[in-house]
């Protein structure tokens, strides 16, 4: 799961758990303070009914209380009304005379203010006592509706249901925004080291926060141009001696053939010798240079749409050929009909460097297998040897400029080391990649090497 996700989704449950948590605690808090309001607001009803049914008692008799307490009914919280008195014989109707009722006019007629019988919502009685002219005594009781705790978003389902979509909306719009606004740099910076480890140096950040973030980006940024001055430099400076040894090359032999001219046949070997030499300095120059150029990306290859097929069956023949005179072979595995848009010379180079490096390592009386396999998009090239393979943790390293495996570094344990490192560059310009691996399908070991091209 991505760091953004992570912090969107805990951002999104904290908050939601904050609103309930809230919601929840209002709701049961308000409640006693709620029905505390009630009680004191029919207490006062219940004062002035009181009065006003004594009053009318005293003027209209028990015909008038009727009517007064027919107009109380007409009130959505008085479910039923009654006047009971002291010495009288109880008139109430059904609902007003169970047990509870009853306890609520005793205690009324023996206290003097408003008494309460809450029993559940439909089911709340309070009575108040007073006395008429004549000192008669009377309790009025009521049956009310006790009001219901208002729901946290309200009561109708729709709108509460609205409310509710309204709340996580509104909260995972912003948990999308804090989660973005956090990750936005993170992101940058990823995306910046993996085109910094591709081999761009020209990939920064430049981040604008003054923040943590900001300051891990800007350490970034100073990094990557401390490693791009350092590969700069090392560069010009393996171009320029290149060149610079190129002219001492040429006097030299110059100089040999004069000596050869000059010398007897006792010289013969050692003028040999040094024109080997020579050669063999010429050709690391050459492949230095070459190297350099593809790095340095310092000249425009020119790409047309050439045929991979006839150039890895032109590279096995010659291969083959060389390969048997030390004991070895080069087939083709397969070859499928494949045309790519590239340099002839440069993927020329590329399979031939991979191929002669899996002659160089194979076996005594061993075959290096081709293979090119057309795909949907793509042209594989695999070239295996059946060589004691490379340590995995070298893998990454063989190309590498001058990189050998192991601490031997004489002429005849392998070449100078150039050969794999010009190869993954061509590769490079060509936007393909080259992999390495260990074959471990249990038929004789060795190295596979994978050349990847994107297809014409």
């Amino acid at each position: 799961m991505s760091l953004f996700l992570k912090i969107f989704l805990w951002f999104w449950l904290a908050t939601a758990l904050v609103i309930g948590a809230l919601t929840f605690v209002t709701w049961t808090l308000q409640t006693e303070p709620f029905l505390n309001r009630w009680r004191y607001s029919v207490g006062n009803s219940m004062n002035i009914y009181a009065e006003t049914a004594r009053q009318i008692y005293e003027n209209e008799g028990p015909r008038g209380v009727e009517e007064f307490f027919q107009k109380l009914k007409l009130s959505p919280e008085i479910k039923a009304v009654c006047l009971v008195g002291e010495t009288a014989q109880n008139q109430c109707p059904g609902e007003l005379t169970n047990a509870s009722a009853q306890a609520a006019v005793e205690r009324a007629f023996s206290g003097r203010s408003v008494e309460f019988e809450l029993l559940g919502p439909q089911e709340n009685y309070a009575a108040r006592k007073f006395t008429a002219a004549g000192g008669a005594n009377f309790v009025l009781i009521t049956r009310l509706e006790a009001p219901r705790v208002p729901a946290p978003f309200g009561v109708n389902w729709r709108m509460r249901l609205l409310r509710i979509l309204a709340v996580i909306l509104t909260a995972g719009l912003l948990c999308y925004a804090l989660a973005r606004y956090l990750t936005a740099p993170v992101k940058k910076l990823r995306n910046a080291t993996k085109k910094l480890a591709d081999g761009d140096l020209s990939a920064r950040v430049a981040s604008k926060r003054r923040d943590e973030l900001g300051k891990l980006a800007r350490d970034f940024d100073e990094m990557a141009e401390r490693i791009e001055s350092l590969l700069a430099s090392q560069k010009r400076l393996t171009r320029d001696v290149s060149h610079e040894l190129r002219s001492p090359l040429a006097r030299m032999n110059v100089a040999l053939e004069l000596a050869r001219q000059k010398s007897g046949a006792e010289a013969a070997p050692l003028l040999e010798r040094i024109e080997t030499e020579s050669n063999r300095l010429n050709e690391m120059i050459g492949q230095i240079l070459t190297l350099s150029k593809l790095e340095s990306r310092a000249e425009k290859i020119e790409k047309r749409e050439i045929n991979l097929a006839k150039i890895v069956e032109q590279t096995a023949e010659d291969a083959a050929f060389e390969a048997a005179g030390k004991g070895k072979s080069v087939k083709i595995a397969r070859l499928d009909e494949c045309r790519v848009v590239g340099s002839e010379n440069l993927l020329r180079s590329a399979v031939e460097n991979v191929v002669r490096n899996g002659v160089r390592y194979t076996r005594d009386g061993s075959a290096v297998e081709i293979s090119l396999e057309n795909g949907y998009d793509r042209a594989l090239i695999k070239i295996r040897d059946y060589g004691a393979g490379v340590p995995e943790t070298e893998l990454e390293e063989i190309f590498r400029p001058f990189y050998r495996v192991g601490e031997a570094r004489e002429r005849k344990t392998g070449g100078i080391g150039l050969g794999l490192a010009i190869t993954e560059q061509a590769v490079r310009a060509h936007d393909g990649k080259i992999v390495a691996r260990n074959a471990v399908d249990g038929s004789g070991g060795g190295l596979i090497v994978e050349i990847e091209i994107p297809s014409s």
